[in-house]
């Protein structure tokens, strides 16, 4: 049977191509959230959207914990879907509120990233993760 015509997956390959997106998307993401994080170190008056009434500060907190904290988490496929959650959430701001009044073009990056985060919430961070050692540890036998 031709792989590019068939419907069935190999599960070592969607292993892989799990691991491989979650280390590309969580460097990626990270390269977003350390200028949030030195931002929020500065000591400098913090000016950045206020969302649900908190005040900047507080939501640059939550994206600096999403953005830099959860991508550490996801490279290591470390409480995938709990730290995928966060960044959801982040994103689904990012490209529907803050962005919601631009052109599609800067909204783009934000939307992909939420696109990568909905497949990695739905499929999980695949074989190759520290979620599946312990998962594995947990297993009867081991």
């Amino acid at each position: 049977m031709n792989y590019f015509t068939s419907t069935k997956s190999n599960p070592l390959i969607i292993d892989i191509v799990l691991l491989v997106t979650r280390i590309f998307v969580g460097f990626a993401m990270l390269s977003h959230g350390y200028p949030k994080l030195q931002d929020l170190l500065s000591g400098e008056e913090i000016q950045f959207f206020s969302f649900l009434g908190l005040s900047g500060k507080t939501s640059l907190i939550l994206a600096v914990f999403a953005e830099f904290v959860c991508s550490i988490f996801i490279i290591l496929g470390l409480f995938t879907r709990f730290a995928v959650f966060f960044l959801i959430i982040t994103m689904g701001v990012a490209g529907l509120i803050v962005h919601g009044g631009d052109p599609f073009q800067k909204r783009e990056a934000s939307l992909l990233y939420l696109s990568v985060y909905l497949m990695l919430f739905a499929f999980g961070p695949g074989k190759y993760s520290v979620d599946a050692m312990i998962g594995r540890k947990r297993e009867p036998g081991w």
